[in-house]
């Protein structure tokens, strides 16, 4: 005993201070782009949409993320899963098709992006933690839009969502969308739907990024939190 405390209880003291001392579970946590993305067909081209929150466990680590990353001048990709896995597979895609180009002359298709994606998804799918949907226009089939869900399975649609927060909004997407939609009518869709499930699902937040890709190159476009459509959020 000395001055009124045990050596037990300066000993559960020094626990207890080195405990608080730990790091917090959010500091160790990986990056994950838990999200909403979004890639569907018009007349003409393609648009891509994402939120822009970036999670490190319950902490938001980045809320305007930019979840479009570029692989060719006509070719994009949406990012969900680990932000570290997503990133290098973009970036090992993006550096197979430099190559592609340097080869042939020619834009390379965007089958063939989403071609070495799927393998590359396939190949680590123990390892990695990746959802992409691949989007894009060439000039042999146009618009296209291809899916590689985790596991690295492939699939070409007219419309696809991906990432926590397409759970909320099947059943709008289904509902709204149409062949042969024009352009504004593309990204008009895509802004309310990735709006919609930003509403509901915690992982996903911030701004809509959108790409519009056609044969004349790609627009980006950025609808901040103030200018998101409004819905109903009883």
């Amino acid at each position: 005993m000395e001055n009124g405390i045990s050596f037990a209880s300066r000993g559960g003291l020094a626990q207890g201070y080195r405990a608080e001392m730990e790091e917090p579970d959010w500091m160790s946590a990986k990056h994950m782009t838990g999200t909403t993305i979004m890639a569907v067909e018009f007349q003409g081209g393609v648009v891509l949409g994402a939120d822009t929150r970036t999670t490190t466990g319950s902490y938001v680590a980045n809320r305007v993320t930019d979840k479009l990353t570029k692989i060719t001048d006509k070719i994009y990709c949406c990012r969900s899963g680990s932000a570290a896995d997503t990133q290098a597979i973009a970036d090992i895609v993006s550096y197979h098709l430099e190559f592609h180009e340097m080869q042939t002359g020619e834009d390379p298709p965007v089958r063939s992006a989403a071609v070495v994606f799927k393998d590359l998804c396939y190949k680590y799918r123990d390892q990695m933690t990746a959802g992409i949907l691949v989007a894009g226009w060439d000039k042999q089939l146009g618009g296209q839009i291809y899916s590689i869900p985790i596991g690295g399975m492939i699939s070409r649609q007219g419309v696809s969502i991906g990432g926590s927060g397409s759970s909320y909004i099947y059943g709008f997407v289904d509902s709204q969308f149409k062949e042969g939609m024009s352009k504004e009518e593309a990204a008009d869709f895509v802004t309310k739907a990735v709006t919609l499930a930003i509403n509901r699902d915690g992982s996903s937040g911030g701004c809509v990024r959108l790409a519009i890709i056609t044969k004349e190159g790609v627009e980006r476009r950025l609808i901040t939190g103030d200018k998101l459509p409004k819905f109903y959020e009883g």
